[in-house]
């Protein structure tokens, strides 16, 4: 079962308006085991609350990863990607965006403003399970430095 180097399940955001979309995201990670936490939103706006822990969502632990659709309704995708990377607080989360947009310009844009994967619908959801491994190997492992001498 993969887990976060800390010894705990991965929190990740899911921001996508789709159902079948979040559905099939819960699925691919249980059969991927991914022990994760997958919180939903499915709109930009409360993507942002979630993530600066506003109204409903104070209680809420602060995700490890992102996983942003760019067709959202109340805010679009393109502008939460660019808020958060905008954000000291948030910039360093890391963000897989995963969308039906083939458009150079968002491809282009997105990891422009570091977005750390791209990947486009319909995808192989044991491809993406593979995406959030990669990045648990090389971002959530804790690298110990070794003591100060005196």
């Amino acid at each position: 079962m993969l887990e976060t180097s800390m010894g705990r399940p991965i929190e990740i955001l899911l921001v996508e308006d789709s159902e079948t979309d979040a559905l099939m995201t819960r699925e691919a990670f249980e059969n991927g085991k991914i022990l994760n936490r997958l919180h939903v939103v499915d709109n930009g706006v409360d993507a942002l609350a979630f993530l600066r822990r506003e109204g409903p969502y104070a209680q809420k632990a602060r995700p490890d990863l992102i996983l942003l659709d760019l067709n959202l309704p109340k805010k679009d995708g393109r502008e939460v990607l660019q808020d958060l990377k905008n954000d000291d607080d948030l910039k360093i989360i890391p963000v897989v965006v995963l969308t039906s947009s083939k458009a150079e310009e968002d491809i282009v844009r997105a990891y422009g403003l570091h977005a750390n994967c791209y990947v486009t619908k319909p995808v192989e959801f044991e491809k993406l399970a593979d995406v959030v491994r990669t990045i648990n190997d090389f971002w959530f492992t804790v690298v110990t430095l070794p003591a100060a001498k005196a």
